[in-house]
């Protein structure tokens, strides 16, 4: 019997009894295939799905890290605006308050000089009033007399001698 012709099973199996040779080739082959996958293939395709999903859970944590700090830079951010608004809405009574006191020192000041004015002018007309009665006062009596005079017709009073 020769080693190519012997088969593994006494009984016919027709093209499914398996020869030795074939047998002990199929599992060479398939060992060096197997080998080859193992140490040369197969690492290199776990340590590109190891990067792989490396970059996909590491992005993914990466993005809820930068969410994170986007949500803190926004509520301080927040914070500082609304910090700003209240230093403006303050700002912005004193200055109201500031401006209402100007605009009333002005007013009062501005009424003061008023009355100043026409306190003086009130006693500038009064003594002007005073000096005009006083030098028309004088001339009344020789007026009454010439005027007197002209309606009667002769001379009257003081213009008679």
């Amino acid at each position: 019997m020769t080693l190519a012709n012997s088969q593994i099973f006494k009984t016919d199996l027709g093209p499914l009894n398996p020869v030795w040779a074939e047998l002990i080739l199929g599992l060479v082959v398939f060992g060096l295939t197997f080998l080859i996958l193992a140490k040369g293939i197969l690492p290199k395709i776990r340590r590109t799905l190891a990067e792989r999903e490396d970059k996909i859970d590491g992005g993914t944590e990466r993005a809820d890290d930068l969410r994170a700090e986007a949500t803190q830079i926004r509520e301080q951010y927040e914070a500082e605006l609304a910090e700003a608004r209240h230093e403006a809405a303050r700002i912005r009574s004193k200055a109201i308050e500031e401006g209402s006191a100007a605009i009333a020192a002005a007013r009062a000041e501005g009424t003061a000089e008023r009355e100043a004015i026409i306190a003086a002018g009130t006693e500038k007309i009064a003594t002007e009033r005073a000096a005009a009665e006083r030098e028309l006062n004088a001339d009344v009596e020789a007026w009454a007399h010439a005027l007197a005079a002209r309606i009667v017709g002769e001379p009257v009073g003081a213009d008679r001698a």
